[in-house]
């Protein structure tokens, strides 16, 4: 009995699988590599199986079951090898597929109990000799000689020694000042800083807050109180962000003039 033919997206059917052993019960075996090994041109015959069941144990219980491959040689003067195979109880479902040299295909049976197998003598001088030769194995590494072909010199050609690429690290970053405090200014007397501000603004009529910090070396809330008393925020305009004298500090007429309204200025 062969199943149904897939249909594939061209419209062509899928090669037929047979599926008339879909549902026979098959063991799964996992062997170790020398067992694998051995099978690829197996004997007559492969081994041979013992099963134990204890009659006094519980039937619902693997463990009571014990299940033991005796493993033919090659050799027929050889004794068999012996190997437990652990039962494993919770099997994810699985089916088994063959296939042909033709490249026709077949369902051999669902998998309904799986094995590992284990030497059963695991003291066994041959299975210490053995374990001791994988562990050799793995220990030497391989290595291989490539012959470069046309490789112009260029791998064996050895660098000057200017060409070295110098680390971003070795290169010295320039120390930046470190920034004074604003509490570091010293605090001058209000008169002695107004005579500094009129003396400013006759160099020019309008300093930004920056400038002004910069020449007096004032604390910042301390100038912009004088500055209050003082000056006009330009917020709009072509002086924007500047300070100005108001007009009745602004020297219009003579040196006396400015000098009275300086005067009035530090009286009050």
């Amino acid at each position: 009995m062969a199943g149904d033919a897939e249909e594939k997206p061209g419209g062509n059917p899928g090669p037929s699988v047979e599926t008339q052993r879909a549902e026979r019960n098959i063991w799964l075996l996992k062997v170790p590599n020398a067992v694998a090994y051995q099978w690829k041109q197996p004997p007559p015959v492969l081994g041979k199986l013992v099963l134990s069941i204890d009659p006094m144990g519980d039937p619902d219980d693997p463990n009571t079951t014990q299940f033991l491959m005796d493993v033919a040689a090659k050799d027929p003067e050889a004794p068999a090898k012996s190997y437990d195979l652990n039962f494993t109880k919770d099997v994810v479902p699985m089916h088994i597929f063959s296939e042909t040299t033709q490249g026709k295909l077949a369902v051999e049976g669902k998998v309904e109990h799986k094995f590992d197998m284990k030497p059963t003598s695991i003291g066994d001088e041959e299975y210490r000799k053995l374990c001791r030769e994988r562990l050799t194995k793995s220990l030497v590494k391989s290595r291989t000689v490539q012959r470069l072909e046309n490789d112009r010199g260029s791998y064996m050609r050895p660098i000057p020694f200017t060409t070295f690429p110098v680390s971003s690290k070795d290169k010295k970053k320039p120390i930046a000042p470190p920034k004074q405090p604003e509490g570091k200014r010293i605090r001058r007397e209000r008169n002695e800083l107004e005579d500094i501000v009129f003396k400013l603004f006759e160099r020019q009529a309008n300093w930004s807050l920056k400038q002004l910090v910069h020449e007096t070396d004032q604390p910042v809330a301390f100038l912009k109180e004088v500055l209050n008393d003082l000056c006009i925020y330009n917020k709009r305009g072509a002086n924007q962000g500047t300070y100005e004298l108001k007009p009745e500090y602004k020297r219009t007429g003579t040196d006396d003039q400015g000098a009275d309204a300086k005067d009035s200025t530090t009286k009050s």
